[in-house]
């Protein structure tokens, strides 16, 4: 999700229009209801102008405005009731526009300039429920068990039916220290579910590489989430690794950020060729980011992995490297976060949040709402290997007096087996090993596409 929060002097400069307006419906909120029929009805009935049908509009709103006032069982002020109609009408135009009042203006504030207790999960709306996107890796909400796709229906005691985004995430954030119980609704499991969790602050390690026990010459690229480092990480990690024949691209559980550095990834595999469109109804709201040939870093085979917990960012560059066909996707259908919001200040303590602008993929098709489809679907899981302990008739069982010769074999096939777990462990922050290997199906099944794409390749 990009937000962009408008520069005070750019928005002083309408504020004279914006003053109008705040007069205007000022001067409408004077009227009796009788004065409200009086204008509905004094408007044009054949062929209303675009302005008549405005004024219209503007009267009808008051006229309800002051039926609520009068006769409401709660004694609401005008204040209040302006407030509420703001929250209600961009609640209603789509899951991420909202009303800022002051407390989620300093809450917003506070998130994007300064440090937070938090539990490293972003949180979208998704089919009408507060959905987990996805957790971050290593964060409390990570740690305490948080799944990509769970859905929260209760932040300690309060409800999230009809809960803004914005209201949640501020229910969850708090002091590093503190506890906090979500309720969830998880698939494949027969009744909610209830995660104790730890607020903390949140450090990410936004990308780390490792390779292969197995094969030296892939290289597993982690990207957690897109802040803005990101790009000069995997540059650092691409040159360093010279002798590397593909890469895998892990973008799972990945929720986004920075859409300049979703562009600059996408460039570092790319030499020429759209990235990614945004196009919203104003012209200044159209804009192509291109490939530039000088960033191109390398031509290797790669194989991105996603998942629905890969949103935004992670489905710009992973959608633009499939429609250039330079990249396997494989795992599950993507979150479907293709929309930018702006943050508009309507007074000094008080903004709205609108979508301005949706995100379209090299090819035109847009990521809103409809996620990106891999190319392989691989569920996740752990790889099914034969089970050693299964029945089976061996010429141990059969020739007894060799028991003791077998025992002696057993025990210094086990001292090495420990001698060699110890020695992984050891560096197991730099290389992907077997186990983990076979403990990750979408992974197992992405070294097995990135090997044969690099035979493919070497035979040409």
């Amino acid at each position: 999700m990009t937000k962009i929060i408008i520069n005070k002097e750019k928005y002083m400069k309408n504020k004279k229009y914006a003053i109008l307006g705040f007069l205007s419906v000022a001067t409408m909120l004077t009227f009796s209801l009788s004065s409200s029929l009086l204008a509905t009805d004094s408007m044009p009935a054949d062929a209303p102008t675009i302005e008549a049908s405005r004024l219209q509009s503007l009267a009808k709103f008051t006229k309800v405005m002051s039926i609520v006032e009068q006769y409401n069982i709660d004694e609401l002020t005008m204040e209040k009731l302006i407030d509420k109609a703001l929250d209600g009408m961009l609640n209603n135009i789509d899951a991420h526009s909202t009303y800022m009042n002051e407390k989620s203006f300093k809450d917003m504030k506070v998130h994007t300039d300064g440090e937070f207790g938090g539990l490293g999960i972003t949180v979208g709306i998704k089919e009408g429920a507060l959905t987990v996107i996805a957790p971050i890796e290593g964060t409390p909400a990570d740690l305490a068990g948080m799944e990509a796709g769970d859905i929260i229906l209760k932040i300690d005691d309060k409800s999230t039916i009809d809960m803004k985004i914005d209201e949640a995430v501020s229910l969850m954030r708090g002091k590093p220290k503190t506890p906090i119980e979500l309720t969830i609704v998880r698939k494949g499991e027969v009744k909610p579910l209830k995660i104790d969790i730890i607020r903390d602050i949140i450090k990410i390690d936004s990308v780390y590489a490792k390779t292969l026990e197995s094969d030296k010459n892939i290289l597993y690229i982690r990207v957690t989430n897109f802040d803005k480092k990101v790009v000069s990480e995997v540059s650092k990690a691409i040159k360093k690794h010279k002798n590397i024949k593909g890469y895998i691209l892990d973008l799972r559980n990945n929720p986004g950020g920075l859409l300049d550095q979703a562009v600059g990834l996408t460039n570092l595999f790319i030499k020429k060729g759209v990235i990614v469109s945004q196009k919203g109804r104003d012209e200044s709201e159209q804009k192509t980011y291109s490939a530039e040939a000088s960033k191109l870093l390398t031509t290797k085979p790669l194989v991105i992995l996603v998942n629905e917990g890969s949103a935004s960012a992670s489905e710009i560059v992973s959608g633009a490297l499939q429609d250039h066909k330079r990249a396997i996707l494989i795992g599950e259908k993507t979150f479907g976060k293709g929309s930018v919001q702006i943050i508009l200040p309507i007074t000094d303590i008080e903004a709205i949040k609108l979508t301005i602008a949706k995100y379209y993929l090299p090819t035109g098709r847009t990521i809103q709402a409809v996620g990106v489809t891999p190319d392989i679907h691989v569920a996740y899981g752990k790889v099914p290997l034969k089970d050693e302990d299964a029945f089976s008739i061996k010429e141990s069982d059969l020739k007894k007096h060799l028991i003791n010769e077998l025992e002696k074999v057993e025990k210094e096939q086990k001292s090495e087996k420990a001698k060699k777990d110890k020695k992984i462990k050891k560096k197991d922050d730099k290389i992907i090993t077997t186990k983990q290997m076979n403990d990750d199906m979408q992974l197992k099944e992405a070294i097995d596409v990135l090997k044969a794409l690099i035979i493919i390749k070497g035979s040409k």
